[in-house]
């Protein structure tokens, strides 16, 4: 009987081989060349190995069995003595180790001197972006760590206190006190459920204490559950203020920090989002009393430029396995990636992976220079909400459109499209959603309209473009807050070109005439690309064009 049925066929045809054992610093045409501009010497901080090290076979599975395996909340013992434990799958932990020892958590202090000022922006922003092109989740727990610096150093003994700790490379997760540790991390705690962004109606309380404050009150997003400790928004006597709150107190008692539930997320689900209630947990005060927001801001705005890079990096996998796939795919007799829509598409998104790629470092590179240029400080305020805004708006539709060149296959789990389209929201909402960035550059606006002025300018005459001629114009009234996503999207355009003109690739034209001309389309594809399209495709896996 069984004679008569076909053989069944060992591999399947005419299906491009699995994306693994890349480098994803090599074969990245834009990322090598924007390091190069920022003058990062990529042989000196290894990022060839770095990329070596996470596009393997390896590093990849890990990626795909943490997301398979989320997270625990362990709320009891097995005697019902309270733990508050969350517990993960073996291959996240080995993508922590991994990660805390090439830095990722702290790399920008260790050399920060006696100022505290964060330096190698740069080269961690390259890091970053290839980390997450392996896996999302476990960024989050990093990001936080790296930034926490820049509000504890507003309590200079408690940051001297914590840098060993924050700066160690050896990955400890078990639940401990954070000074019996080799190497600590920290989460944050700032949103409550009647308040959400509007983090001054939150109603968490502090009351001071001997010693420090007794935290009082609940959280809907407290991220990292795992983590040593917590900053933390909570109203003291004199208003809003910061807090670290650590999973332990001083004598070693397990501090009064009471999880609720794991959120169950869309994404990003190898790492934990907590609901959390605080019974008089023990917390030290971070900055003054009432300045809670402006305290928090310093970290926030480090975790901001976290969230614009990620998003380039995610939106780069999706391009070069895109790509991939049509490199080896064929159909109606030619590969797709000779078929000129399938170009036209490729090529279409690989303009918007480059103006991301290239902004995301330019700033960074702003970053590295903020404390000795007073024009960088001033771009950096402007134009990271504005980066933010974009490159992680643009993240979304873009991941779809290179699971679109997959066919049914993108759609599919076993493929790694699935799980980057579900993680693609995520950094648009994370520490401030599109609304926040716009009413951010506004802000920025009116505080500073001479130095915002001055910073539009320049991105002007770099990018060769009339500033007020595309819609920034920043004279007194021509900035309405109905119009803050239009003039904030512009900006972040605007800084894009500007940042692609530094670089030798010639595509500031092209990427002018796409998203900043009054022909720019809205689908990928669409758009006319000025002659770069042949050169947009050399440039995406450049082995493989």
């Amino acid at each position: 009987m069984t004679d008569d049925l076909p053989a069944f066929a060992l591999e399947a045809p005419n299906q491009s081989p699995p994306f693994v054992d890349r480098n994803f610093f090599d074969e990245d045409v834009a990322l090598r060349e924007a390091v190069a501009r920022a003058g990062v010497d990529a042989a000196a901080e290894d990022l060839s190995a770095f990329g070596a090290a996470y596009g393997a076979a390896e590093q990849l599975e890990a990626g795909r069995l943490a997301n398979e395996n989320p997270p625990r909340l362990r709320l009891v013992d097995a005697r019902g003595n309270r733990l508050d434990a969350v517990e993960f799958h073996p291959a996240y932990h080995a993508l922590m180790a991994r990660s805390m020892k090439a830095g990722l958590h702290c790399s920008i202090w260790e050399h920060a001197g006696d100022a505290m000022t964060p330096r190698g922006h740069v080269a961690r922003a390259a890091r970053l972006y290839m980390l997450t092109q392996t896996e999302s989740g476990h960024m989050c727990p990093l990001t936080m760590t790296s930034a926490s610096l820049g509000a504890l150093r507003l309590a200079p003994d408690i940051a001297r206190a914590w840098l060993p700790k924050i700066t160690g490379r050896a990955y400890d997760p078990e639940l401990k006190p954070w000074w019996e540790k080799t190497a600590a991390t920290l989460g944050m705690g700032m949103t409550e459920p009647q308040g959400g962004t509007d983090v001054r109606a939150n109603t968490t309380g502090a009351t001071p204490i001997d010693g420090g404050y007794e935290i009082t009150g609940a959280k809907w997003f407290m991220s990292a559950p795992m983590c040593d400790a917590f900053l933390v928004l909570a109203q003291a006597p004199g208003g809003l203020t910061t807090f670290l709150v650590p999973r332990f107190r001083p004598d070693g008692a397990k501090n009064a920090i009471f999880f609720r539930r794991l959120k169950e997320k869309l994404g990003n689900r190898s790492n934990a989002s907590s609901e959390v209630e605080f019974h008089g947990a023990f917390g030290e005060r971070i900055g003054e009393e009432g300045q809670g927001v402006k305290t928090i801001l310093e970290m926030v705005q480090l975790t901001r430029l976290d969230c614009a890079v990620a998003s380039a990096g995610q939106m780069r996998f999706a391009l070069a396995h895109a790509a991939h796939h049509a490199h080896w795919r064929r159909v109606f007799q030619r590969r797709l990636i000779d078929q000129p829509l399938m170009r036209a598409v490729l090529a279409d998104i690989a303009l918007e992976v480059e103006g991301a790629t290239a902004l995301a470092t330019r700033l960074a590179c702003a970053f590295d220079r903020l404390a000795e240029d007073p024009a960088e400080a001033a771009y950096a305020r402007l134009v990271t909400p504005a980066a933010k805004y974009l490159i992680c708006k643009a993240e979304p539709p873009l991941v779809y459109e290179a699971l679109e060149c997959l066919g049914g296959n993108g759609y599919v789990e076993e493929w790694p499209m699935a799980r980057l389209y579900r993680e693609a929201p995520l950094n648009a909402i994370w520490e401030g959603s599109g609304n926040v960035m716009a009413l951010d550059v506004l802000r920025a606006v009116s505080r500073a309209p001479d130095a915002a002025a001055a910073v539009i300018a320049k991105l002007g005459e770099t990018a060769g473009l009339d500033p007020k001629r595309i819609g920034l114009d920043v004279a007194p009234g021509a900035l309405q807050e109905r119009n803050a996503r239009r003039f904030c999207e512009r900006l972040g355009r605007l800084a894009a070109a500007a940042a692609l003109a530094e670089g030798k690739a010639g595509l500031n034209e092209a990427y002018a005439v796409a998203r900043l001309s009054s022909e720019a389309q809205c689908q990928y594809g669409a758009a006319d690309l000025a002659g770069a399209e042949d050169r947009l495709i050399e440039r995406i896996l450049p082995q493989a064009a």
